[in-house]
């Protein structure tokens, strides 16, 4: 059994390597792709990845397929950054092959991935920064579509309570939060916040305040970023101050200048998330795809905590209340 899984395994990775010749070969954005015949439904579609890395632990990554069987496409995302476009696709009916240019990874090939595709699961094989071969599991993405309107619980406030509400993200790095008089500080080189509760659907009040050129984020269910950053003056783009990272770009720019304090008010029903920023709509009922760079995990079908960014600058956040749906 072993030795059978060891062989598909190099099967998959020999088909990868046999795809980046023909890549290298072909005009770029020219995707192989398997014949017309062959059952493209099996691979079309939104995915949620684990990546199995025994040096960093497991991580989270996303990607989304999409065309026909004369032209694969699709996006990606890895364990940090943001959405970028799939370079070259093929599936033969048995086996997905994805490579992609690195973003922020620490390498300079392309990224690929090969993975065995059954029964809405998908199981293969990529490559850590270090060029060690490592495992990964994907699983269709839920639609996460509601039948009906939520019903509001009773708010839970966050702040306030001496970070009684909230851990570290990661316990071997430096904390640096502190929370006086109901306002939560970061002092760089800091961690992430994670709340200690999680939820499903929610509506989520919270005000922020950062110096020039900081940098933050809103993590909806640890899954989904809405950029926090000094962007005041910029044209939208997603990902600006009040986007969802790399996937929607709000429809204005409506940050204060540094060194004042914001309203943010977001309704997160399923998939579907409004923003509004300082009395302004950014984005109503907007879908967001899949998660964003520095997710948690990709279980996109359970309750998330919030998670709020402070491993990138300062940052302040106070009345962070969160609405949980019944």
């Amino acid at each position: 059994m072993q030795r059978s899984r060891d062989a598909k395994v190099f099967l998959m990775l020999l088909a990868g390597s046999l795809l980046l010749w023909n890549c290298a070969t072909t005009p770029r954005g020219s995707l192989a792709a398997p014949g017309p015949n062959q059952q493209i439904q099996d691979v079309l579609g939104r995915w949620d990845v684990t990546v199995y890395d025994p040096a960093t632990g497991a991580y989270p990554s996303w990607f989304e397929i999409t065309g026909t069987a004369q032209r694969l496409g699709g996006q990606f995302v890895g364990r940090v950054g943001s959405a970028r476009p799939i370079r070259y696709a093929h599936y033969d009916g048995e086996t997905l092959v994805l490579s992609l240019s690195p973003q922020f990874e620490n390498q300079v090939q392309d990224l690929l991935l090969a993975g065995s595709v059954q029964d809405s699961m998908i199981d293969g094989t990529t490559f850590s920064e270090t060029g060690q071969q490592i495992r990964f599991s994907a699983r269709r993405a839920p639609s996460l579509q509601r039948r009906a309107a939520p019903e509001w619980g009773d708010p839970v406030q966050l702040t306030g309570d001496n970070m009684r509400n909230w851990r570290p993200r990661y316990r071997d790095r430096k904390f640096g939060w502190t929370d006086e008089n109901g306002v939560l500080t970061n002092t760089p080189p800091s961690v992430d916040i994670v709340s200690r509760r999680t939820f499903g659907d929610f509506k989520l009040h919270a005000e922020f305040k950062f110096p020039k050129g900081s940098n933050s984020g809103i993590y909806l269910r640890g899954r989904y970023e809405m950029q926090v950053q000094d962007d005041y003056g910029k044209a939208p783009e997603s990902h600006e101050c009040g986007g969802i990272y790399g996937f929607l770009a709000p429809r204005v720019i409506a940050v204060h200048p540094p060194g004042e304090w914001n309203s943010v008010d977001i309704t997160l029903i399923g998939r579907r998330v409004s923003i509004v920023m300082n009395g302004q709509t950014l984005l109503e009922n907007a879908e967001i795809p899949g998660i964003t760079g520095g997710a948690l995990n990709s279980r996109e079908g359970e309750p998330g905590p919030i998670m709020l960014q402070g491993d990138h600058g300062s940052i302040e956040y106070r009345n962070v209340v969160v609405t949980p749906a019944r």
